[in-house]
């Protein structure tokens, strides 16, 4: 828990924990002498000895006057530890995810992550304030105590520290048992959340189809697991803390039982005998503290460690300096190899080159490979062979902010923020002027949008860009582009399930990138593609075709065979049938 701790505060804060440990264990030494410190107090006075117990009695008060100030110091110094963990985690952890590749950001891990973030932070901050201190008092005053009574008689330290590897297996049992149920409660609340989510976001097909409210088993399912899952590690914590309680006692007992028989056999004194019961109850005490907060400690370390496993993730390899970029607008695919799981490639041998100023479409079926292109040239990830190439240089030789700087992204799915429509687009060059903005706004036809609008260009379009329609943020999203002026713009299905009107107004943005930038574009609409410079056909994961719309239809390869597919599939229409059904027939057929 200490390691995750420092690699949570980073470098820079790391002081604060080994100071707030140092108190702790400090106050943990104090509060176990204090107790040893009873014995010769007691011993004096069942003695009557006056000559020693005043400096005994003194050096009880100097040294619990001492834990009292250092509990103070440790006390204050874990409130501001919380406090400074709380206000600077989300800051360590962003600061760590935008130098995460982008590839690592899929719907799984994301949703991990905003769990993590929002429910375990104050479990994690808690860990200051109330769990770790218990934590180092149960290693350090125990110690104490151990070290104190083979002092005063080496046979009831020996009989203490036998006791320890005991104790020792007990807590990890413990340990294990909670460990192992808060993980499957952990996935167990994720599946729920997910299928909940779920549940809200597609109510109109769930009502469509009769499942509103009863029957969508995926929720029910999940509900029923969440229920059997905590009833199970519920048994599981129970048999833990018990053994860890228990334990405890033993050690107790075992302590109660050496010590009357010493003091029945005359090697320690009744009355000294009552002071070190006590001690051995300091023993013990700590040890109790650890095994009634254990749940807590357990739920809180796993929360903590899933926010550093993030924090562990390798971040993407940068240089200190960027490769001068000494072929503008040009892209180059050299020989790529590559695959999500190294084993499965997904592009094999894969080269292609895009010369500056002109537009390359990629087309080919479903799983072919085109995306991974995309992505690979925004560097979501590394290749495993090869190079991919940006403006002349090797993405992995580019700094992330100068790789970006000359890429302008478009993709099928458009994600707006919860802020104004102008701030949007705004997002793809701030600085631009009013001028700028207004004729990206009207290349792309989003003057028409903000003309209608209540608040023209400071309405709110709400998260995820709600208030527009799927084909108006995909105007957002490339008028984003536009105001960009990017060397070079990737368009992933950026006009897949358009209607003609917004399909309409994106041809023509494109037709505007494409004067001033190289354009790589995806697409499954044949008749989007035939006037680009060359069409790429990509099958399998290599170059099946490459070259322009007339070339490649003489060629009556791979692309002829999809632009034949395309233009049957257009000569077909729905007619009336028998009974009020449908069939098909071309159109001006008999």
């Amino acid at each position: 828990m200490i390691t995750d701790l420092r690699l949570l505060l980073g470098p820079s804060r790391a002081h604060i924990l080994t100071a707030y440990v140092a108190w702790t264990a400090v106050y943990g030494v104090l509060s176990g002498v204090a107790a040893a410190l009873l014995v010769p107090v007691v011993e004096d006075l069942a003695s009557g000895e006056r000559d020693g117990i005043g400096t005994h009695l003194l050096t009880l008060a100097v040294v619990t006057l001492a834990a009292a100030v250092v509990r103070y110091a440790q006390t204050m110094r874990g409130s501001a530890a919380a406090l400074e963990t709380l206000s600077s985690m989300h800051q360590r952890l962003g600061d760590h995810l935008v130098s995460l590749p982008l590839g690592w950001f899929d719907s799984d891990r994301t949703g991990r992550l905003t769990r993590v973030a929002t429910d375990g932070t104050m479990m994690i901050t808690g860990i200051f304030a109330h769990l770790l201190a218990p934590l180092v008092i149960a290693v350090t005053a125990p110690v104490t105590v151990t070290i104190a009574l083979f002092w005063y008689d080496w046979r009831l330290g020996l009989a203490t520290a036998l006791c320890v590897p005991v104790l020792a297996l007990a807590f990890r049992f413990a340990g294990r048992s909670l460990a192992r149920g808060e993980a499957h409660n952990h996935a167990a609340d994720v599946e729920a959340g997910s299928r909940v989510i779920e549940f809200g976001r597609h109510q109109r097909v769930l009502r469509a189809f009769g499942r509103s409210v009863h029957g969508y088993r995926p929720l029910e399912g999940a509900i029923e697991g969440q229920r059997r899952t905590r009833r199970r590690t519920l048994g599981q914590a129970v048999v833990g803390l018990s053994m860890s309680g228990l334990a405890v006692q033993l050690a107790v007992t075992v302590l109660v039982l050496v010590l009357v028989r010493l003091t029945l056999d005359g090697a320690i004194a009744p009355a000294a005998a009552v002071a070190l019961l006590a001690l051995a109850f300091r023993f013990a005490g700590p040890l109790a503290d650890v095994s009634e907060y254990a749940g807590a400690i357990r739920i809180a370390a796993a929360d903590l460690r899933r926010l550093t496993d993030v924090l562990r993730e390798q971040a993407m390899p940068e240089p200190e300096v960027s490769a001068p970029p000494h072929r503008p607008g040009r892209l180059e695919l050299d020989h790529v190899t590559f695959g999500y799981r190294p084993e499965t490639p997904v592009l094999r041998d894969f080269s292609l080159t895009v010369p500056p100023g002109s537009v390359t479409a990629l087309v080919g079926p479903s799983g072919s490979g085109k995306t991974t292109v995309i992505r690979l040239v925004s560097r979501f990830w590394d290749v495993q062979h090869g190079a991919v190439r940006v403006g002349g240089a090797d993405v992995r030789d580019l700094r992330t902010e100068d790789l970006i700087r000359q890429l302008a992204l478009v993709f099928q799915d458009v994600y707006l923020f919860d802020d104004t429509l102008e701030a949007n687009i705004r997002l793809g060059q701030p600085e631009a002027t009013g001028t700028e903005l207004a004729e990206a706004a009207r290349l792309a036809g989003v003057d028409e949008i903000v003309a209608r609008l209540p608040h023209g260009w400071l309405t709110q379009v709400g998260e995820g860009g709600v208030a527009l329609s799927g084909g108006e943020r995909q105007r957002v999203s490339i008028a984003r582009a536009l105001l960009k002026r990017a060397p070079i713009v990737l368009l992933d299905e950026a006009t897949a399930a358009l209607d003609p009107e917004n399909e309409r107004y994106l041809r023509r943005s494109f037709r505007r990138l494409a004067r001033h930038s190289t354009v790589l574009l995806i697409a499954h609409r044949l008749d989007n593609v035939v006037d680009a410079d060359q069409i790429v056909v990509v099958h399998d994961g290599r170059v099946a075709e490459t070259g322009t719309h007339h070339s490649l239809l003489a060629a009556g390869g791979a692309y002829a065979r999809l632009w034949h597919a395309r233009t049957t599939g257009q000569g077909w229409r729905l007619t009336g049938g028998p009974a009020g059904g449908f069939t098909g027939r071309r159109a001006g057929g008999r």
